[in-house]
Parts: C-alpha cells; sequence; structure tokens
C-alpha cells in the first residue's frame, strides 16, 4: 500500500527513579567520595614508581633496622637510668624528711626551754617585789606590772572580722581601698584603739586572746595578722578586763574609741559584742623585761 512513509513508532523514555537522599546530595557526595583524588591520584602514582611500602634495597632495609635498634636502646637507657635513679631520690627525699623532723623536735624543745625559763624569771620578778616592799604595795606593783594573775568583775569585749572578709588583703590602707576583704578585717590599729579606751576608761588589767597585755606590750601587724607582743593572734579578738564592770562598759561605750569601734561595725559590718562579767580571769606577763629603765639611787625629798 502506498502513501506517506511511515515514523518510528515514539518509545516512552523511562524515568530514572529518584535516589531517596536525592536531598542530601551533599553528605552524599562526602561518604561516596571519602578519599580526596588528589591523595588518590598521588598513591597510584607511589605505587607505579615502586617507592611505596618497606624498603626494597639492602642498604635502606639496614638503615631501618639499625634505626629500630637505636631507638630501642635509647628507650632501654632511659629506662635503666630511671629505675636506678627512683632509689635516689627516695633515699633523699626521706633524709630531707627526716632532717625536718629532727629540726621541728628540736625547736618544739627549745620553745618548751624558753617557757620554763619565762616561767621562772616571772617567778622571781614576783618574790623580788614582795621583798622589796610591803606586801599590799608589792601586790599592788605586781598587779599593774602584769607579773601575776588577776581576777574579779570586769567586761568581755569580742572583736571580729565581718562574715564576708576573706584571708586575703591588699597594700595599703585598708580603709581606703574599695575591696571589701581589707574593709572587713580587724587590723591592729583597731585593737590599739580599743585597748587604749578600755585602759582610759578605768580597765585595771586586760588581756587579748590570753595575752596579757603591760606597759610594754606592743600591738603590731605582721602581714594580716596581728601580733602582741610578737605572739599572732586569729580572730575572733577576746578582749578581757578587769575592773567595775558597769561602770567601764558605759564609759567605753560612750568614749570616742567605743564610738570607732560602733562605726566599723556600721560601715564595715566587723562583728562586736560587749558584756558585763561578775569574775574574768586574766593570766599573768610571761615576763616584764625592763632593758633600759633602771631604779633611781637618789632620795626624793619630802
Amino acid at each position: 500500500m502506498c502513501g506517506m512513509p511511515q515514523q518510528p513508532p515514539v518509545r516512552s523514555i523511562p524515568t530514572r527513579p529518584t535516589r531517596p537522599d536525592a536531598s542530601m546530595s551533599l553528605l552524599t557526595n562526602v561518604m561516596d567520595h571519602s578519599l580526596d583524588d588528589g591523595y588518590a591520584e598521588a598513591a597510584a602514582r607511589k605505587h607505579a614508581e615502586g617507592t611505596s611500602g618497606m624498603p626494597k634495597t639492602l642498604r635502606a632495609k639496614l638503615g631501618l633496622a639499625a634505626g629500630l635498634v637505636l631507638a630501642a636502646l635509647v628507650v632501654t637507657v632511659g629506662a635503666a637510668q630511671a629505675r636506678v635513679a627512683a632509689p635516689v631520690v627516695a633515699k633523699e627525699r626521706q633524709e630531707l624528711i627526716d632532717r625536718i623532723e629532727r629540726q621541728t623536735a628540736s625547736a618544739d624543745k627549745l620553745e618548751d626551754r624558753v617557757d620554763t625559763l619565762r616561767d621562772d624569771v616571772s617567778a622571781r620578778q614576783r618574790a623580788a617585789l614582795k621583798q622589796d616592799g610591803g606586801s599590799d604595795q608589792a601586790d599592788l606593783v605586781s598587779i599593774l606590772s602584769g607579773a601575776t594573775a588577776v581576777h574579779g568583775p570586769g567586761v568581755k569585749l569580742v572583736v571580729n572580722d565581718a562574715k564576708e572578709a576573706s584571708s586575703g588583703g591588699g597594700d595599703g590602707d585598708p580603709r581606703e581601698t574599695t575591696d571589701f576583704s581589707d574593709t572587713g578585717r580587724v587590723r591592729d590599729r583597731d585593737m590599739q584603739r580599743v585597748v587604749n579606751g578600755l585602759w582610759q576608761s578605768g580597765a585595771e588589767a586586760i588581756s587579748i586572746n590570753g595575752q596579757r597585755l603591760t606597759a610594754l606590750s606592743a600591738i603590731r601587724a605582721a602581714g594580716d595578722a596581728i601580733l602582741v607582743d610578737n605572739r599572732p593572734l586569729v580572730p575572733p579578738y577576746t578582749v578581757l578586763a578587769v575592773g567595775d564592770g558597769k561602770r567601764l562598759s558605759t564609759k567605753f561605750q560612750d568614749s570616742a574609741d567605743g564610738q570607732y569601734l560602733h562605726a566599723l561595725h556600721e560601715n564595715f559590718d566587723i562583728r562586736t559584742s560587749i558584756s558585763v562579767e561578775d569574775d574574768v580571769r586574766l593570766p599573768a606577763a610571761p615576763s616584764v623585761i625592763v632593758r633600759t629603765a633602771e631604779p633611781s639611787t637618789e632620795k626624793g625629798t619630802s
């Protein structure tokens, strides 16, 4: 049958099924090509040139073996030296510990000896005071000089750092700094004013944390520590004063030094408390050593 040329049948082009991970093409590419093409090409080139893997020549093998032997030798020598040095270091450490313990024991014995001699000196001073004058006068002198223990009515004054005060300290005047760790700590001059105020208010004898004060006592500072007669004290600072309790308490709180202590509490949260006591006991001063003054041999005129 003649007519128009026939057209080839139209075939439908099959569609490629879409991958379920088509939306993650970047992650898929990374997983499929985990090794960079450049690294793969370089590895193939080395393999073709015969430069990869273990050394091929005898000389190269001997060099590698010598390097391994040298490395093993260094490690072995280092381990042997460490093993030999360990007992020496331990022995030196133990010798140092023993030396420290011996010196500490010796220092403790010397301190005990000093305390014994100090007590002996105090006893001899008290005996000398009783021999030099009448009994009443000797007792009065020994009380005023702090050479004997005393007790009687008085007051108990406790001064403590603020709760927020830290153990650190800064340089300079702590009352002029903005660091609360400075302003909230009790200072040596604070205790000086407290003691002087009690003396002026009529105290007959005073002690701080068990340290009896005398006319030669000094309240100083060493860093953040307060020293009384070169003995360091730690807060809280308990001040015991013998005297007319009620009168002493009232007069001290109304004095300038009492107001100063109140200002420390109001402005810097330094904790203070004062109470009247029926009986307070103060120890004798360790020793009363006069290094400069000498008794006069001239008799006074009446």
